[in-house]
C-alpha cells in the first residue's frame, strides 16, 4: 500500500489532541474515523512501526492504541494478517451524519508573526487615546485626507527619521490598515503601469506572493546563498520586495554589497524596491540595520507597521512613497479608507508622548530575554540543532538534521504545539537547496505561556 498513511491525517481529517497524551489521542482519532464510517471494516491498518515514523512519535504508543481498540472490538489483530478495522455493523448517529472530528487548538503557539498580545499596553493606550481624543478638532472625525491623519503621518517622520534611518516628510507618508493592504495598492499601481513581474526572496509568505498575483503580477524568486537573498542578478522585474534589515524567515540583514547591488539596479532600470521592515526595532547584539530607503527615497518604498511592536489587530502601517508614486497611490486607496482615525490620532499621540518608546524598549528586554532561554534550552538539550537568525526579530530558526523537519512538525502537532517548519515558507519556484529548519516565534507566547511552550519544543527535537 506505499506510504498513503504519511498524509493519514490529513486524508482522513483526524485531528487527534495531544491533551490526554498520545496515545489516547490516537485511540480516539482511530476510533472516530471507524465509528464514523471513515474507515470502513476489513481495512488494514499500516504497521505500528510504518504508523509510528510516518507520524513522529513513539511505536509503542501506536502499538498500545491498536492494542486498546482490539481490546474495545473497534479492531482486530492476527498474526500474519495484520491489524485491520474490525466486521462489524457501525451505527452513525441517528440525529447526524458523519461529520469530521473538529480540530483541537493548540496548547501551545510558536508560530512567528504575533508579538506578545497580553502585553500589549493597555493603560498608556488609553490615556493617549483620551488625550487625542480631547485634543482632536471634529472635523478629524470625518473623511479627511486619504493619506491619513496629518498628525500621525507628522509623528511618523520624526520617529522613522531618528529610529530607522528613513528619509520622510509627512506629506511623503500614506497610512494603510495593515502591510498587506499598503502592498495590495502597490501591486494595482505597478499593474496599472504595465508592470508584470515583482522579483521576490526565496524565502517569505505566501500571502503576500498571493497579493501580488492578484494584481495580475508574477513572483520570481531570487536566490539565497550564506550572505543572504542574491540581489547581484536581479531578473527582469519592475520591482524587488524585500526583508533588508532582518529577512523573514532566516533572519539574517542584505549585506552591504547586496544593499548597494539592489539599489544601483533600481537606479539604472527604473525599477522599484519595496522594502519591508516588519520589525525593525527589535535588535539585540549591535546596533539595528538601517533602512534601506535612506541610500535612495527616489526608488525605495518604505513600508513598516505597528503589527509587531503593538498588535496586528490594529491595523495601523505606513508607506514611505517616492514623490513619484504618491498620486497613484492615493487614487488606488481613495476614500475606502480602512484605517480609524481614532486610532491614528491615538498612535500619533502615543509616538508624540514618547509612550511608544518607552514600550518598544520593554519589549526588546522581554523578547531578549526569551530569546536567550531559547538558546540556552536548545544548546542544553538539543545540542545537534543550530540556533541562527537570532540577533534581532521575533523568531529564530532551529536548523535540523537532513530529512528530519517533516517528522519534528507533526511530532509537535501531536504535542499541542503549533510549529512551522521552514518548507512553509518556500517559494514554490525556488531553486535555492532546500534545508531542514524549524521557524520558532519565541514573541507570540504570553509571559506566563513561554515556559510551557519552550518545553514542548524540546521534547520534538531530535
Amino acid at each position: 500500500m506505499g506510504r498513503p498513511w504519511a498524509t493519514f491525517g490529513v486524508d482522513l481529517h483526524l485531528e487527534p489532541s495531544g491533551a490526554g497524551g498520545l496515545r489516547r489521542g490516537l485511540t480516539d482519532a482511530l476510533r472516530d474515523a471507524v465509528r464514523g464510517g471513515r474507515l470502513a471494516p476489513g481495512t488494514r491498518l499500516p504497521s505500528s512501526r510504518t504508523l509510528a515514523a510516518d507520524l513522529g512519535i513513539a511505536r509503542n504508543t501506536v502499538a498500545e492504541a491498536y492494542g486498546d481498540l482490539v481490546a474495545e472490538g473497534w479492531l482486530t489483530a492476527r498474526q500474519g494478517s495484520g491489524t485491520r478495522v474490525a466486521e462489524r455493523a457501525v451505527v452513525p448517529p441517528s440525529d447526524t451524519a458523519p461529520r469530521p472530528r473538529a480540530p483541537g487548538r493548540p496548547t501551545h503557539n510558536l508560530v512567528p508573526g504575533t508579538p506578545d498580545l497580553a502585553s500589549f499596553p493597555r493603560t498608556e493606550w488609553l490615556r493617549a487615546a483620551r488625550r487625542a481624543l480631547t485634543a482632536a478638532p471634529s472635523d478629524a472625525l470625518g473623511y479627511g485626507d486619504p493619506r491619513g491623519r496629518p498628525e500621525l503621518r507628522t509623528a511618523l517622520a520624526g520617529y522613522l527619521s531618528r529610529a530607522r534611518g528613513v528619509r520622510a516628510a509627512p506629506d511623503g507618508i500614506l497610512v494603510c490598515g495593515g502591510f498587506s493592504h499598503g502592498l495590495r495598492i502597490l501591486g494595482t499601481v505597478l499593474r496599472a503601469r504595465g508592470a508584470h513581474t515583482v522579483a521576490v526572496e526565496s524565502y517569505g509568505l505566501f500571502v503576500h506572493w498571493d497579493l501580488l498575483a492578484a494584481a495580475g503580477l508574477t513572483t520570481r524568486p531570487l536566490p539565497y546563498d550564506a550572505r543572504a537573498t542574491d540581489t547581484r542578478a536581479l531578473p527582469d522585474a519592475a520591482a524587488v520586495l524585500l526583508t533588508p534589515a532582518h529577512q523573514f524567515p532566516m533572519g539574517t540583514p542584505l549585506r552591504a554589497d547586496r544593499r548597494a547591488a539592489v539599489v544601483d539596479w533600481a537606479r539604472r532600470t527604473g525599477g522599484l524596491v519595496l522594502e519591508d521592515d516588519y520589525d525593525g526595532e527589535f535588535r539585540y547584539d549591535r546596533q539595528p540595520v538601517g533602512a534601506l530607503q535612506g541610500l535612495d527615497p527616489d526608488h525605495v518604498v518604505y513600508l513598516g507597521t505597528a503589527s509587531k511592536s503593538l498588535a496586528p489587530g490594529l491595523r495601523l502601517a505606513w508607506m514611505v512613497l517616492p514623490p513619484s508614486l504618491m498620486e497613484e497611490c492615493v487614487a488606488v486607496k481613495g476614500l475606502a479608507d480602512t484605517c480609524g482615525v481614532l486610532d491614528q490620532l491615538t498612535l500619533a499621540e502615543f509616538i508624540g508622548s514618547g509612550a511608544y518608546d518607552r514600550h518598544v524598549r520593554s519589549a526588546r528586554l522581554r523578547y531578549r530575554r526569551r530569546r536567550d532561554a531559547l538558546v540556552a534550552a536548545i544548546a542544553a538539550r538539543a545540542p545537534e540543532v543550530r540556533v541562527t537568525g537570532i540577533a534581532a526579530g521575533l523568531h529564530a530558526v532551529l536548523r535540523l538534521p537532513p530529512g528530519t523537519e517533516p517528522s519534528v512538525v507533526q511530532a509537535a502537532a501531536w504535542q499541542g504545539l503549533a510549529l512551522h517548519g521552514l518548507a512553509f515558507y518556500r517559494h514554490a519556484q525556488a531553486t535555492t537547496e532546500p534545508l531542514d529548519a524549524l521557524v520558532v516565534g519565541y514573541g507570540t507566547p504570553s509571559d506566563h505561556a513561554w515556559a510551557g511552550a519552550l518545553e514542548a519544543l524540546c521534547r520534538v527535537l531530535p
